[in-house]
């Protein structure tokens, strides 16, 4: 009997675009739900935009646009993306939406009524340079737990302990550096305790895998604290009921996104949402990553529990990508997005090499830039694009493309690779994509291995007949490799399908074998890739990184492809010109601040410059900077910063002055 699913992957922030680490995710979980339709399962896929949020807000602000204009070129970027990719939800929604505000405003009210929401005052961060309280992302410092240094107001990256902004040593405003004050604040939160017995029940009953249950406990052991689900506006989301300047917390609302994506599809396919989502009729799977397990495998299911709505059958954990051993990094062009990829390579390259990686556990996976293209050439070219070169062509000019009938030894050759069809199934089932991928390469090996046996090239010139035979079986065997490759390589699928002149290629069709029949001219499936291709992504993902002004951080995301075009007046009134640092010292209450003297020629200027996470003062007296001379001074918390000097990096200690030869003059214009 057909089984029934629905199937979520974490939804993607609208505050930047797609890039390489966000597809090991989407393309593991559209593998495993094209693997279940081509079980002839009914398997729905859910995701959405994450659409609210401060980032998002400010980064509408220094676009000079809104917030819901933002959002909606975003998703339009990511749809885009994700469809380049092959990637193929049944319905893409967005967090900023009725459905996601009526269930937000449902589940908030059913747990105010049944106890589990209280009020309190809470002391929080705000910059009085910004004027604004500062939510959990602008807010940086030290982790309290294992003192890594450059962690987030909410949570650490490093040992993954998660806390209140308050408990960060030596907070810092991520925006303008200054270090935050404190404001009090009448707060709404969620009692999580109030349902501990019910999610240690849960992961108990094999909820997750059991290193997430593992880390799950630790966090049992440490006590459930309460969860704060409100913030102070300025902000971008939904108001809480009978509140005018408090809004639901972006995490409340973001894991609800999947049921307003379901609610939206099934509104516009004639479904019951209880049936689809809310029933025992349906299985419920989430992937996500492992860096928001504390939110999806606690405060998500004590949100569903806490308002009478069922809980996934299971929460899919996976891993980071990293590549070539290190942290995907802007400054070394690993740091790839999914459309500067686009330009270079095919996308079933990818996702090919993910699932040569993928597994159940929640390991990182590494993307070796080397074993990439030996991999795909190999593989993809060399094993299966070949076997099908080696046959198709032959068949058709030389046996008018008409198949015969199997021989024993061609029989045998098809009962073997038919024979794998359980164990891939199982492996496709259980996220074991990297075995699936061992599985068909050793039988594409046994197929080319019978091509060198039988050596088609020899026999075509003494008896066609038996090279008929032959390339029946290598046919078949294409047909068969093919239907266990689908759900990784499904353009790949509708070429050879379209070549073998077949329809489904569904897994129920491994054990029937194509004899007397007529196939279609072939065409080229894998191109190799050179080295070159790849080196020129690398470059242009290097390029595609603007250096900064030193003295405040980009805005993480991708505010920057929204901003206002320029004209080259615009950038002709810049006045770029050499400075020498003649003093340095650090800014008292801001961590990362530096003040630094300038010689610029003229009257000495002071700048405030963001850096000193990346430079001791010392280091900097007597170094010769590019310096923005025209820029208009700013009016800073920690004084008045006149002008800026020039950066690049990603920030924190990742930060390098743009240095000028030592002998330049200061006041020489260089722009």
């Amino acid at each position: 009997m057909a089984r029934k699913i629905v199937v979520t992957s974490a939804l993607p922030y609208a505050n930047g675009p797609i890039h390489i680490g966000h597809l090991v995710e989407y393309l593991q979980t559209d593998i495993w739900v094209r693997f279940q339709k081509l079980c002839g399962n009914q398997c729905l896929y859910f995701c959405a935009d994450d659409t609210h949020g401060t980032p998002v807000m400010m980064s509408a602000r220094a676009a000079n646009t809104t917030p819901e204009k933002l959002i909606e070129q975003m998703h339009k970027e990511h749809e885009a993306d994700f469809g380049s990719f092959h990637i193929e939800f049944d319905n893409y929604h967005t967090t900023h939406s009725p459905e996601n505000k009526h269930f937000s405003e449902l589940i908030f009210n059913r747990l105010d009524e049944a106890g589990s929401i209280i009020k309190r005052d809470v002391e929080q961060a705000y910059c009085d340079n910004c004027q604004m309280s500062l939510p959990d992302r602008y807010v940086r410092g030290t982790c309290p737990r294992c003192k890594a240094e450059d962690q987030y107001g909410d949570s650490c990256e490093v040992c993954s302990a998660t806390y209140q902004t308050t408990d960060l040593i030596n907070p810092y405003c991520a925006t303008c550096g200054a270090t935050p004050t404190s404001r009090i604040s009448e707060h709404y939160f969620f009692r999580l305790s109030d349902f501990e017995q019910q999610l240690r029940d849960l992961i108990a009953g094999g909820h997750t895998q059991k290193s997430v249950a593992n880390k799950l406990d630790e966090w049992f052991k440490a006590g459930l604290k309460d969860w704060d689900i409100s913030r102070d506006g300025p902000y971008f989301g939904f108001k809480i009921p009978g509140e005018e300047n408090k809004y639901f917390y972006v995490w409340l609302d973001a894991p609800i996104g999947y049921m307003a994506s379901a609610q939206n599809y099934c509104d516009r396919n004639n479904l019951d949402f209880e049936e689809v989502w809310n029933s025992k009729e349906y299985e419920l799977y989430h992937f996500i990553g492992k860096d928001i397990m504390y939110f999806h495998a606690l405060f998500w299911p004590a949100m569903l529990i806490g308002s009478g709505f069922k809980t996934a059958n299971k929460l899919f954990v996976h891993g980071f990508l990293t590549v070539g051993g290190e942290k995907m990094s802007k400054s070394r062009g690993t740091f790839i997005k999914a459309s500067t990829y686009l330009k270079h390579l095919n996308p079933e390259y990818l996702r090919y090499y993910y699932a040569s990686k993928l597994t159940n556990s929640i390991d990182d996976i590494d993307l070796g830039i080397e074993d990439f293209i030996s991999r795909t050439n190999s593989d993809l070219v060399g094993k299966f694009a070949n076997l099908a070169s080696r046959s198709g062509p032959m068949l058709a000019k030389r046996l008018d493309g008409q198949l015969g009938q199997l021989d024993s030894d061609g029989r045998q050759l098809i009962d073997k690779l038919a024979g794998a069809k359980d164990r891939i199934i199982q492996d496709y089932e259980q996220r074991n994509f990297a075995s699936v991928v061992r599985t068909i390469v050793a039988l594409a090996d046994d197929a080319n291995r019978y091509v060198e046996v039988n050596q088609p090239w020899t026999t075509v010139k003494t008896d066609l007949e038996k090279t008929r035979v032959t390339l029946t079986a290598v046919i078949n065997a294409v047909r068969i490799l093919t239907i266990y490759l689908k759900p990784i390589l499904p353009k790949y699928a509708e070429k050879v399908a379209t070549f073998l002149n077949v329809a489904g290629l569904q897994f129920a069709d491994v054990g029937t074998v194509l004899e007397n029949h007529k196939i279609n001219d072939f065409e080229r499936l894998f191109e190799r890739i050179d080295e070159e291709q790849v080196n020129t992504m690398i470059e242009e993902s290097k390029e595609s990184q603007a250096a900064q002004p030193a003295g405040g951080e980009a805005e993480s995301g991708t505010a920057e492809q929204f901003k206002p075009e320029c004209t080259i007046e615009d950038f002709a009134k810049i006045d770029l010109r050499i400075a020498r640092v003649i003093k340095a010292e650090p800014v008292e209450g801001a961590d990362r601040l530096l003040r630094l003297e300038l010689d610029v020629g003229g009257p000495q200027r002071a700048v405030l410059a963001g850096i000193a996470m990346a430079y001791k003062p010392e280091e900097l007296v007597g170094k010769t900077v590019v310096y923005f001379a025209n820029l208009k001074p700013r009016k800073m918390k920690f004084g008045l910063s006149e002008g800026m000097i020039l950066a690049s990096g990603a920030g924190g200690k990742d930060v390098f002055l743009l240095s000028a030869d030592p002998g330049a003059q200061p006041g020489q214009q260089i722009l």
